[in-house]
Parts: C-alpha cells; sequence; structure tokens
C-alpha cells in the first residue's frame, strides 16, 4: 500500500531549478525528492519554486499594524502637504488623528504649538520617519494626564511637554490607553508575501506585548524584549534586547551587567546598532561581559568599517541587515553622506565573504515590509531612483534568499511557499501558495 500524505505538492523546482516534489504529514515535511510515491490530496505547482516559508528577523508588530490604521506622511515634501493630508483625515472633533511617516526635513521636529495649528480640534501625534519621536499638539499632551513624566518627554523652560516624545512607545501606551490595532491584517498580507514567521524587535517586550501577540497571526513568532520577558505558549524567547542611542549612551559597564543578566537566563543579546559609535560601544561591552556567544546579534549594522569586519566574524556575532533600506532611503543617504562612507552602508556581500553570518529583517514599519523589496535590493543595490550603492555588496539570489529561508529537510516543520522571482532586471517575486505547519494560509 503507498504511503498517505496530508498534501503533496508535485511538478515544482528546487533552488537550483531541478524538479522538486514534497509529501506533507502531520504539519511536518514527511518526505522530499524529484518525486514522491504515495497518495492524498495534491497541488501541482505547475513549474513553480518550492523552498521554505520566508522569515522576517526584524520587525515591529504592533507599530506595523498601527501604520496600517493610520495616516501615512511619507512623500509629503511641504507643510501645506502635510496638513492638507492630516485635516483629510480627520474624524469627527475631538478624536484622535495618528500619522506617520513624518519627513523632518519638512519643518524640522515641530513642537505642540506648532501642531496646533496644522491641525486644531483634534489630539494629534505624529510619528517621525525613523520611529523614533512621537510629537503632540496641545490636546494630544492634555492626554498624557497629570505629572510625574517619564525622561522620554521632553521639556520646555516651564517645565512643561512641548510636544516631543523620545522612544517613548510604551509609556506612551500606557498614558493615553486605547485598543491595540488589529494584527489579522498584516499576518494576512504577510501571507500573501510568504512570510511564515517573524522576529519582533521590540526593546520593551515584557509579558503584557507577549500577550497581545500571541496567537494573533498565522505566521510563528519569535520575541525579542526585556529581561523580563517570559517563556510562553504561542512564541519563541529570543534575545534580550540592547536600545543603543549614540547620543545618550550608558556606561559600558550598565550594558555589560545586562548582557550579564541575560547570560543567567540563557538568552542571547540583539543590539540596536545602526551608527558606527554604536557598534564599537556594543563590541566593548560584549568584551567587558566576557565575549559574544553564539546567537548574539548586531541589528541593522547600518555603517561598519572594512577594519571590524574581522572582529565581528571572529566573535561570531549574526548582522541582522535590512537591504531595503537601499531601495527605501538610498536616494536620501546619497544626499547627505560623503560619497567615502557608501562603502560603509548596510553591507552584506562584503560580510558574507568575510565570514559574518547574516540574516535579513525589513524594520517595518520603517522599512517596506515585503521582503521581495529587500530581496531586489540585496541583489542589485538599487535606490528608488535607480542609482547603485555600494555595488560590490550585492549578491546572487541563493545569497539573498539565505537571508530570510532556510534550507529544506525531512522532518521540518512544513513552513513552505510556492513562488516565482523572474530574472527580470528590478521584478520583485510572487507568491502562489504559503503554508504554515502544512497548512494552507495564502493561495493565490
Amino acid at each position: 500500500m503507498s504511503e498517505r500524505f496530508d498534501l503533496i505538492v508535485r511538478n515544482a523546482r528546487g533552488a537550483e531549478g531541478a524538479a522538486l516534489a514534497v509529501g506533507v504529514r502531520g504539519g511536518r515535511i514527511a518526505a522530499m525528492g524529484a518525486a514522491v510515491e504515495g497518495h492524498g490530496p495534491e497541488y501541482d505547482a505547475r513549474g513553480l519554486a518550492l523552498g521554505a516559508g520566508l522569515h522576517d528577523h526584524h520587525l515591529h508588530l504592533l507599530a506595523t499594524a498601527a501604520r496600517m490604521e493610520s495616516v501615512d506622511l511619507a512623500g509629503c515634501g511641504s507643510v501645506d502637504a502635510v496638513i492638507a493630508r492630516l485635516r483629510a483625515a480627520a474624524g469627527a472633533p475631538g478624536s484622535w488623528v495618528r500619522a506617520i511617516g513624518y519627513d523632518e526635513r519638512v519643518a524640522g521636529l515641530p513642537d505642540r504649538s506648532v501642531l496646533d495649528e496644522w491641525l486644531p480640534g483634534h489630539p494629534l501625534r505624529v510619528q517621525d520617519r525613523t520611529g523614533g519621536y512621537w510629537l503632540l499638539n496641545s490636546a494630544g499632551v492634555a492626554k498624557l494626564g497629570e505629572p510625574p513624566f517619564s525622561d522620554c518627554v521632553e521639556l520646555s523652560t516651564d517645565r512643561q511637554p512641548n510636544g516631543r516624545i523620545w522612544r517613548g512607545d510604551a509609556w506612551l501606551r500606557e498614558r493615553i490607553g486605547g485598543a491595540p490595532p488589529s494584527l489579522a491584517a498584516l499576518g494576512a498580507t504577510l501571507a500573501r508575501w510568504g512570510v511564515t514567521g517573524v522576529t519582533d524587535a521590540g526593546a520593551s517586550n515584557g509579558a503584557a506585548e507577549a500577550k497581545l501577540l500571541s496567537g494573533a497571526m498565522p505566521q510563528r513568532l519569535v520575541l525579542m524584549g526585556t529581561e523580563d520577558l517570559p517563556a510562553g505558549d504561542g512564541y519563541a524567547l529570543g534575545p534580550v534586547k540592547l536600545l543603543l542611542d549614540e547620543n545618550d549612551l550608558p556606561p559600558v559597564e550598565a550594558v555589560a551587567a545586562r548582557i550579564a543578566a541575560a547570560r543567567a537566563l540563557e538568552r542571547n543579546v540583539a543590539a540596536h546598532c545602526v551608527t558606527l559609535g554604536e557598534l564599537v560601544f556594543f563590541l566593548e561591552a560584549l568584551v567587558a561581559a566576557g565575549g559574544a556567544r553564539p546567537g548574539d546579534r548586531i541589528e541593522h549594522g547600518g555603517m561598519i568599517a572594512e577594519s571590524l569586519i574581522g572582529d565581528i566574524a571572529a566573535a561570531g556575532l549574526t548582522v541582522v541587515t535590512q537591504p531595503n533600506f537601499i531601495h527605501d532611503r538610498g536616494d536620501r543617504y546619497r544626499a547627505q553622506m560623503e560619497a567615502d562612507e557608501l562603502g560603509d552602508l548596510y553591507r552584506l556581500g562584503s560580510l558574507l565573504r568575510g565570514g559574518v553570518r547574516m540574516l535579513g529583517g525589513s524594520d517595518a514599519p520603517y522599512g517596506d515590509a515585503n521582503p521581495w523589496v529587500a530581496l531586489r535590493a540585496a541583489t542589485d543595490r538599487r535606490t528608488r531612483a535607480g542609482d547603485a550603492i555600494g555595488a560590490s555588496e550585492a549578491v546572487g539570489r541563493a545569497d539573498a534568499l539565505a537571508l530570510y529561508q532556510a534550507p529544506l529537510a525531512i522532518g521540518d516543520p512544513a513552513d513552505l511557499i510556492l513562488y516565482d522571482w523572474p530574472e527580470d532586471a528590478g521584478a520583485l517575486g510572487t507568491v502562489a501558495l504559503t503554508l504554515i505547519d502544512g497548512e494552507i494560509v495564502w493561495q493565490r
């Protein structure tokens, strides 16, 4: 009697183009080869590529879901354009207006009085394009309640909030309340793009965030967060997140103590390292804590000097990069950075050649959540305008996919995608079928 499967995917091709079929049983890959003998429900791949589902190794789920419900100010190049978009989105008088993607080149970082002019009659909160600042008008500030306020709240000379809040997401949510955004639409969109796993990189993730995120989407979930983040059902426990800011770095000893605390919990550490200064500081803190361990991560690696590549590789650190930023922000980088600095920007090829383990993430909502944008940028290093940044950092398709996709192996969870990534320059991949645990979560 032939073997029984829950699903057989036939007539697919592997990464190298060879014929490939997969048999799924009990949510796992039970058989795999050029052909699979057996019976059960079948899916005809019609020559599409079959591979593991994509994993976004760095994004912010609640902020990305909230972005889908927010006024997007990206592309607004003038104050008039910002005002028009805000006022067009305003609902009933007194209701909150939440906006994201504000570019500080429009009018700097406006205080509450300026925002009062932009949108009267509504409490307003605007997030800048980096995600670091929330900007509130006076009606929004009034919703913060009575002092004392957190150190994240900037104060004016009269010791009152000026409307600017720096890296205060968790505190702001606590003060203004409101229902969390729905993650259902985001989960469906990611499934359509072939994303079967996500790592939420929130530095403040704790039990409350775990409760909100666990089971809210079909994707497998890994949570970074604080030392207090507990293990739990519905997610895997990720590294302790160290949010470093070059303009306000703590003593090296304080970060080394946090690393030691993570070691005691048998957890790795992952440090926000966009600037070269943040990266050097993290490397020093690791040394002070007794050295790096496999699984410790450099998040972003926005600027990495060539002289540090050997040190990063020798330490066994993983760099989690965002190739999509070359596309999303590349034209800004070219306009604002010195030409000799661009070669250090979001390195990829040189790190792989230097023996550094690499993973990819979107940093959504601050970068495009579509992984195919990042995959394309990893192979062509092109900006929106079509200019190249660090052309020698481009990699082939196999290396690009390996940032997001694990090799297939019998016994692994059946998190699979059927996809087509045309060879045409500038083409994005499309997904025809997404399986998680052997169950179809997206089908074209």
